[in-house]
């Protein structure tokens, strides 16, 4: 029996994770900056932070 569910929950999470990632707007379009200006700034990684400058301020 358990070897049944592991076949049935291992790819049921997988595919929920791929609709997880799916679901994030590309770094640097309108969505994610306007995305990036609700979050709090101290919630920014540095990554972001960069990001945010390259592709929303400087566009």
């Amino acid at each position: 029996m358990s070897i049944l569910k592991e076949s049935i929950f291992l790819p049921l999470l997988g595919i929920f994770m791929v609709m997880l990632t799916a679901c994030a707007p590309e770094v640097g379009s309108d969505g994610w900056c306007a995305n990036m200006n609700e979050k709090p700034k101290a919630d920014w990684t540095v990554n972001e932070l960069g990001d945010f400058a390259r592709h929303c301020i400087l566009k």
